[in-house]
């Protein structure tokens, strides 16, 4: 029996002749099927919750997130763990983005990849994935190979493993994994161009995974960038603005207290207690780096250290 092809790879009713349209029409067309991206990464939200809680609890006990994927979904990978450290300020191994290829996959394709299921086993033993990491496999169509190996390996030594892709199970992908996570965005614009609705889709779900997080691990007080990494002008300012912010201290104030303490967390617990800086960064390790949980006084959430 031939099996059916994904959904990515239907054909979209609405833009068969768009190869004839003007190119203002060209861009509506485009836009409006670009609207329903949203609504299928929201009905999925119940999956995306059980992955981030399996691997938040991992990751309080020293666990690491890594993506894999192929092409553009891998691309979305690589880039979306890339901006952790600077962001979140943890450390590169935190969060990793795996694509089949490699490195120099990120900028063209890498002549048969994506379909090397033993590519993607080793680039996991590589890493000696573990029981306390989680590995989510990223896949438009739900049947990369490379993926699926990434994702047998991961589950073989005890990871927790999620399927990210925009075709529905039953699919290879999505049954190498424990958890499957479906965004339903339909047909492409362009029949089989995944960078289009199913790279959006992909590319808001990764970030809802990673900040969501980073969220629950204390990377933000608020909707706050508490933890970034002040590594140049604008991240600088940045930091000083949150602590002028959250303390109510005058601008000068503020950075010289940022400066004394040597971080925006630490600043903070110092400049809304009272405290000095050794002391503010003591009430911060009890707990586990989260701020909320420093100006209260309580212990870190769980076992284990704390990016």
């Amino acid at each position: 029996m031939t099996p059916s092809l994904p959904l990515t790879e239907g054909v979209n009713a609405k833009t068969v002749d768009i190869d004839a349209q003007p190119t203002l029409e060209i861009l509506r067309r485009i836009n409006a099927e670009d609207k329903g991206v949203a609504d299928a990464v929201a009905a999925a939200i119940p999956d995306l919750a059980r992955f981030v809680d399996g691997l938040v609890a991992r990751m309080q006990r020293g666990g690491r997130l890594i993506y894999t994927g192929a092409g553009t979904s891998g691309r979305l990978a690589v880039v979306d763990a890339s901006e952790m450290p600077p962001t979140f300020s943890v450390p590169p191994t935190l969060v990793r983005g795996l694509i089949a290829g490699g490195r120099e996959a990120m900028f063209q394709a890498v002549e048969g990849a994506e379909d090397n299921v033993a590519l993607g086993a080793a680039d996991i033993a590589a890493l000696d994935v573990g029981a306390l990491d989680s590995v989510l496999g990223v896949a438009a169509s739900a049947r990369t190979p490379y993926v699926v190996g990434t994702l047998r390996e991961a589950r073989a030594r005890g990871a927790l493993t999620g399927s990210l892709c925009c075709s529905a199970a039953p699919a290879p992908v999505h049954d190498a994994a424990e958890i499957a996570i479906s965004l339903l965005t339909g047909p492409e614009v362009i029949t089989g161009s995944t960078r289009m609705k199913a790279g959006t889709a992909t590319k808001l779900a990764l970030n809802m995974i990673s900040t969501t997080a980073m969220i629950r691990l204390g990377k933000t007080y608020g909707n706050l960038m508490v933890d970034l990494q002040a590594s140049n002008t604008k991240l600088r300012d940045r930091a000083r603005r949150i602590v002028e912010a959250v303390t109510g201290l005058p601008a000068e104030e503020a950075q010289r207290l940022l400066t004394a303490c040597g971080n925006t967390k630490t600043a903070i617990v110092a400049g809304l207690t009272g405290c000095d800086c050794e002391e503010a960064q003591a009430r911060l390790s009890r707990a586990g780096g989260q701020v909320r949980r420093a100006l209260t006084g309580a212990s870190a959430p769980g076992p284990g250290p704390h990016p």
